[in-house]
């Protein structure tokens, strides 16, 4: 449970948190299989097909919540049980103590609750006599150790089997050995004996189906159904995002939850509960059931045009399993109750801005997150929304207000980047590096060089080398971003050599400048919308056939951001989705618009690796284009592990968490060396700039990073 004051605790517990070589070791180790078994899981099946169908019926159920509610409340309670509604976490913990005091109950067990966690029952609970047990083997470790789940599927992945048998002994009071299934018999020894005393089972539950008045929990430990069968009481708490109009939907989301959680084709148990049921043990013979539905701002959050689509989680936590971030820290300090991406927004919502305005700056945008999720819900644009509603709310920092103003003003950002130019000579030491920083620029930056500002930008070369086309194929409009127009114009040169070659007619608008990413990240709305629309007013869609960046950063904020941005204005919104239109990246025009071919390169058999970046892989859906790119001009492509895991870079993210930027490029490095290659391509500036800064930071090591195009270009015959 992350619970820093500031972004400098905060990154203080980050730092912590990297030290821990098991867990580091743990995550990496799932991550990686995870992938395999997801994929095995999902194989033949129409997942985007799924995706959609899943959010959708998660769409129109929220939309009609309270019909939905009040459908359960008389199905259930003509079944038996008892239903209740509370509006916050005190109401729903106060119901709960009243269900047990009023039923005698002092001892309790409970199956895994994330929306118990939320309301914090365990410490009501307990502060109000009552002995409560966790009886999911992972949640059982991490309450006798007095933690919170680090993992919403499996909470105690941090933890060591060397760990959990010193905790074991601790609680026995005997010598436990290191084994895991032996482990496991003493965790079923010592849980069985609470099975049978306990007078009140609380479980969570998956889904709540009007058309039957049923609770569904989906297990793998069978432990929820001792929970919910053998105590005289039953009380079932659960979120009201978990309402679901009908079996059929139930089923829906069954087919995607264990395959998004943990790679299984099913759960090994999946309890269908509807009323109450007969215990012998109980008055009359029947089991006291009670529904407990929590609020905590559901409502609210329903009827939100932008941030509704959250209720769509089905709390598989796959957002968490292929997040790079917390495959480095877990989830204790990346997420407060909630974890992983879905954690930074909910964090937001249920437990407050104080909560959540660390957490939501440490997210580095590469949408892995968005790419698995199975209510398709957009994960980094909400993060980055709350990001920029907590700077309205508290105040900006000095630096992100700084950078937005001076983005606004494209003459000033350029006059700064031509200054720059001026005076870092003594700074460079005559390399394309900036050497010798002072402290106050380089702090935490040690782990990779970087780049100078070039001696000419890309705008004052253009007229020399425009192509002369008489009779064009096709006319582009250039958009170079500012990396590729001040710091590496020589890929965009190579862009132009290319489409030269090919009668393409090519313009470069002088009014345009950066894409505005950098400040949309760092939560600059205002400042993001002006820069947008300074961008979409440079170009003149109606007049070209397609707008060609080599970023592919800016490439998917220009496609899929700018429209969002620049919504609110009418006049500007059906500009945006011109110009966004018309967006394509390098690779794709290349290899899809021009269909290069081989016979066009001299061939020289460099063994050759690449990189996908995040925006062009996820992004822009963009996969095939780039690899074939490679063999086409005749070098000998070499896959590298984890190709379309983010390089750490993240724009401003890496200058704000140094210490997560140096982990991830140190592990996208190590695995670029393990290919032996000679080279290392890729699509986007920045990549290039954390890539070759790594590399130059250790070096050199015989591996030279250059953009696809340059690539293309130096083999043209």
């Amino acid at each position: 449970m992350q619970n820093a004051h500031d972004l400098k605790e905060y990154r203080g517990e980050l730092s912590g948190a990297l030290h821990n070589d098991f867990l580091r070791e743990a995550l990496d180790r799932f991550a990686v299989a995870y992938r395999t078994s997801r994929s095995n899981a999902f194989s033949g099946m129409d997942v985007d097909g799924l995706i959609k169908e899943i959010a959708d019926g998660k769409d129109a159920a929220m939309a009609r919540l309270d019909e939905l509610l009040a459908e359960f409340t008389r199905k259930a309670e003509a079944a038996g049980a008892v239903v209740h509604v509370a509006r916050d976490a005190e109401e729903a913990n106060a119901i709960i103590a009243d269900i047990a005091q009023k039923a005698g109950v002092k001892r309790v067990i409970k199956s895994k609750s994330m929306t118990a966690e939320e309301i914090h029952l365990n410490p009501y609970l307990e502060a109000r006599g009552l002995e409560v047990t966790e009886t999911d083997l992972g949640e059982w470790i991490i309450q006798l150790r007095h933690e919170g789940p680090t993992h919403m599927v499996m909470p105690a992945i941090h933890l060591s089997r060397y760990q959990v048998a010193d905790l074991f002994t601790d609680v026995t009071g005997a010598k436990q050995e290191v084994d895991i299934e032996k482990l496991v018999k003493v965790a079923r020894r010592e849980l069985r004996r609470k099975f049978a005393e306990a007078d009140m089972g609380i479980s969570g539950g998956n889904f709540a189906v009007a058309e039957t008045g049923s609770i569904v929990v989906c297990t793998n430990e069978g432990n929820a159904r001792l929970v919910t069968t053998l105590p005289r009481v039953h009380v079932a708490l659960v979120g009201l995002d978990k309402l679901t109009a009908t079996v059929r939907d139930a089923l829906t989301v069954l087919r995607a939850l264990p395959k998004n959680a943990t790679g299984q084709a099913i759960t090994s148990y999946v309890s269908w509960i509807t009323g109450a049921t007969e215990c012998q043990t109980a008055p009359g013979g029947k089991k006291e059931m009670h529904v407990v539905f929590l609020d905590n701002g559901r409502r609210k959050l329903a009827k939100d045009p932008l941030f509704s689509q959250v209720l769509r989680c089905i709390r598989c936590g796959a957002c968490a399993n292929v997040c790079p971030v917390y495959r480095l820290v877990g989830g204790h300090q990346l997420g407060h109750i909630y974890i992983g991406a879905i954690g930074l927004i909910l964090t937001y919502f249920y437990h407050g801005k104080d909560k959540a305005k660390n957490l939501v700056q440490n997210c580095i945008n590469c949408g892995a997150c968005k790419a698995v999720c199975a209510g398709g819900i957009d994960l980094p644009r909400l993060i980055k929304e709350i990001h920029a509603r907590i700077q309205d709310e508290e105040g900006h920092p000095l630096q992100s207000a700084l950078l937005g103003r001076v983005l606004k003003s494209r003459k000033l950002f350029h006059t700064l980047l031509r200054t720059a130019k001026s005076v870092q000579k003594p700074i460079t030491g005559g390399t394309p590096f900036l050497r010798h920083l002072p402290m106050i620029f380089a702090k935490g930056q040690e782990f990779r060089a970087l780049p100078a500002i070039a001696e000419t930008p890309f705008r004052d070369r253009f007229a020399s080398i425009k192509p002369k086309v008489a009779n064009p194929r096709l006319r582009v409009a250039l958009f170079s971003g500012c990396v590729q127009d001040f710091v590496y114009p020589e890929q965009a040169e190579a862009a132009v050599k290319l489409l030269g070659k090919h009668d393409i007619d090519v313009t470069f608008p002088m009014e345009q400048s950066c894409c505005g990413l950098p400040v949309q990240m760092m939560g600059e709305r205002e400042a993001s919308r002006s820069v947008a629309a300074q961008n979409v007013n440079a170009f003149a869609p109606d007049s070209c056939d397609y707008i060609l960046t080599l970023c592919a950063s800016c490439a998917s904020h220009l496609k899929h951001g700018y429209p969002e941005i620049l919504a609110d204005d009418p006049v500007m919104a059906a500009r945006a989705r011109t110009f966004a239109e018309k967006i394509i990246d390098f690779s794709s025009f290349a290899h899809d618009v021009l269909k290069v071919a081989p016979g066009e390169f001299t061939a020289d058999g460099k063994r050759t690796t690449y990189h996908a970046p995040c925006h062009l892989c996820r992004g822009l859906g963009v996969t095939k284009a780039p690899r074939e790119l490679i063999s086409t001009c005749g070098l000998d492509y070499v896959p590298c592990e984890e190709e379309d895991v983010c390089c750490g870079f993240g724009g401003t993210y890496s200058m704000k968490f140094p210490e997560l930027s140096a982990e991830l490029l140190k592990k996208k490095l190590a695995n670029v060396e393990k290919t032996g290659a000679e080279l290392l391509l890729t699509d986007c500036p920045g990549c290039i700039m954390q890539l070759r800064g790594g590399f130059e930071a250790k070096g050199g090591r015989g591996v030279r990073v250059i953009h696809v195009a340059e690539a293309l270009a130096e083999r043209l015959k």
